[in-house]
């Protein structure tokens, strides 16, 4: 699934092309995606200027003023700025058209979302619970100790909860879990708020450098400009399941936890033992 480094890597990359020019025309092909495409989509925006292209967690906002499209790239879908006559291809269901280009929906498994919302977005029921951007000011170490207190779920699910911190997906929460040294299933509210500074840390780290690397490409993303991302040459653990760790050299682990598989290195990544509710006794 595209997470946030892909999403906004596909934001950088098709807000200079669409931003401030006029919405000309929407083509559906297959509005059958996760929610229907709406049958009005056409007359709410077409003939209306994008004023700002934006990313709120894992979503697209194209702003209108009077109102926005949401647009989700659900399991491996893409958006790409293409010629408009540029003929389309199997599971290239929606166009949203500015003139001579077009930006274009591919989802081949049709789990992504084009919708209306009138007003900025924020507010929309997919939107409105969820908790700070890892980029923003509003997370750091700090508050992601306030908000793990008391929690027993492990570490890796309470970073990839939305409502504690929006976009961080498994392949990023294996990274950062890495890079601060910290077991995935380790329980959250064990986390002292030194080792949450350091892992608020890693995240913003592994999320800008993934942004910067384009995203991750593993199956069908790529980014506005149709481009492959390549931060999946850096992975630490991801999918490295056998291989030796970059860092110490043992052999790296997986196993399923809620349905997801997991990553780690079981050397440089070890739960300690004898920690008490306060973890790191408030260090």
């Amino acid at each position: 699934m595209p997470e946030l480094p892909e999403v906004e890597t596909t934001c950088r990359g098709i807000r200079p092309h669409v931003e401030e020019r006029c919405l000309s025309a929407v083509v559906v092909r297959n509005g059958r995606l996760r929610q229907p495409v709406p049958t009005d989509l056409a007359a709410r925006a077409a003939g209306h200027r994008l004023l700002a292209v934006r990313r709120r967690a894992k979503y697209l906002l194209l702003d209108f003023g009077h109102g926005c499209i949401i647009v989700h790239l659900g399991m491996s879908g893409s958006l790409r700025v293409v010629p408009a006559a540029q003929a389309a291809q199997p599971h290239d269901h929606v166009d949203l058209c500015f003139g001579e280009l077009a930006l274009r929906l591919r989802d081949p498994r049709r789990f992504g979302l084009v919708l209306w919302h009138d007003g900025d977005g924020e507010d929309h029921p997919l939107l409105s619970g969820l908790g700070p951007e890892p980029l923003g000011d509003a997370f750091d170490g700090e508050v992601l100790f306030r908000t793990t207190r008391g929690l027993r779920q492990p570490i890796k699910h309470a970073l990839m909860d939305a409502r504690r911190v929006v976009g961080v997906g498994n392949i990023y929460a294996a990274e950062s879990l890495f890079r601060a040294r910290i077991h995935p299933l380790e329980p959250a509210g064990r986390l002292g708020l030194q080792r949450c500074r350091r892992l608020a840390a890693t995240v913003r780290e592994t999320l800008a450098e993934a942004i910067a690397a384009g995203g991750s490409t593993l199956r069908d993303f790529v980014g506005g400009d149709g481009r492959a991302g390549y931060f999946q040459q850096q992975y630490f653990v991801y999918g490295r399941e056998g291989l030796p760790c970059r860092v110490c050299g043992s052999a790296v682990r997986r196993f399923v936890s809620a349905q997801r598989s997991c990553w780690f290195c079981p050397r440089c990544q070890r739960v300690r033992a004898g920690q008490g509710a306060h973890g790191e006794g408030g260090r």
